[in-house]
């Protein structure tokens, strides 16, 4: 009988959870920790509650994905697993940043200044 993987199936988001829990600082894990679980349990947050929640030069970690309802009226620097074509568009046309979780982490080793939105 062999071990039954659980978790993300696809390769990628496996190595980003890896990488995330490699680096040992809380935030990151935290973060490791929400994307290796189960897909019901990933956040799916609308663009409104972003703006709702968050403030001008906010840089935010969504650990799931973003989708387009509502509308974004300040700047942010968004990290997300992925994004709706609707979401990204508004995004970009609000003339925030919509940058991958790994690119936040290069960016962004230490994890200062970063808040991770539930």
């Amino acid at each position: 009988m062999s071990h039954k993987i659980t978790g993300p199936s696809n390769y990628y988001v496996r190595k980003l959870i890896r990488d995330l829990w490699k680096t040992k600082i809380k935030i990151w894990k935290t973060v490791s920790k929400k994307l290796s679980g189960p897909r019901r349990n990933k956040i799916r947050a609308n663009i409104y509650r972003i703006n709702k929640k968050t403030k001008k030069g906010d840089i935010i970690i969504v650990p799931g994905k973003i989708l387009g309802m509502g509308e974004l009226d300040h700047i942010l620097t968004i990290a997300c697993l992925e994004s709706s074509k609707s979401a990204k568009k508004k995004i970009e046309s609000s003339g925030s940043k919509l940058i991958s979780i790994g690119e936040l982490l290069e960016q962004n080793p230490n994890g200062s200044g970063v808040k991770i939105f539930y």
